[in-house]
């Protein structure tokens, strides 16, 4: 991650681990079940492998994200680097709390386990640190360099996916039961992914790896708006 790998850099190498390790996730719970060896043990260190996975190492990458766009901007504009040192901080300190959100996420999630049923309470912290990871792959491939805005503005993002994993937000979990999903959350978040895919259609496969997990962070909240609404 901090080094980057010989052909494609930190910003490419590092998500796509991100993106195995979600289906790694997919993929360990059945197996378990499937060969009848699940156990505490292996609950917890199926959250050990979360917490690093998808709240530490997003973390990381928010922050080389973060420096990434900040740099080749200024740059550009002539700002001179010695005045950026302090967002830098923050940057760092967005990704810190990013990494304690996913953390606390976590460990709300195994208490509650046998309380939450039908949904998600908070934005579950694979699609978190996906929604960073897709988001790096994304804007590293644009063929032009981002605003500086789009720098400042990464650690503000990067903080309120972290509070969105701690909230009380209703996420559906799909399996057919629990959440009722609202039409109207549901077409305003297609519409929100076709305008990521159309905006970055230069780069279709990262804009669409992005639009996937951004929009259902943004359609966990539209959706507990309406149903409340409703």
């Amino acid at each position: 991650m901090l080094m980057g790998g010989v052909k494609f850099g930190p910003l490419i190498d590092a998500p796509i681990c991100i993106l195995l390790a979600l289906i790694a996730d997919g993929l360990d719970g059945r197996l378990a079940r499937r060969f009848g060896t699940v156990n505490e043990r292996g609950k917890e260190m199926d959250s050990l492998c979360d917490v690093v996975s998808f709240g530490v190492a997003p973390g990381i990458i928010s922050v080389l994200f973060t420096l990434s766009i900040i740099s080749m901007a200024a740059m550009k504009a002539g700002t001179p680097p010695d005045r950026l040192k302090y967002f830098m901080y923050f940057s760092i300190v967005a990704g810190v709390i990013y990494a304690v959100c996913g953390m606390w996420r976590l460990a709300r999630f195994n208490v509650n386990a046998s309380i939450v049923h039908g949904h998600f309470m908070g934005l579950p912290i694979p699609a978190g640190g996906c929604m960073i990871a897709t988001a790096a792959m994304l804007i590293a491939n644009l063929p032009f360099i981002p605003p500086i805005a789009i720098g400042y503005a990464i650690p503000i993002i990067v903080i309120i996916t972290g509070l969105l994993m701690i909230s009380s937000i209703h996420y559906p979990d799909f399996k057919g039961t629990g959440e009722k999903i609202n039409i109207i959350a549901l077409i305003i978040s297609l519409l929100f992914a076709l305008a990521i895919i159309f905006l970055c259609r230069a780069v279709f496969p990262f804009a669409v790896l992005f639009a996937i997990f951004s929009t259902y962070a943004v359609f966990g909240i539209l959706n507990t708006i309406c149903n409340k609404i409703a």
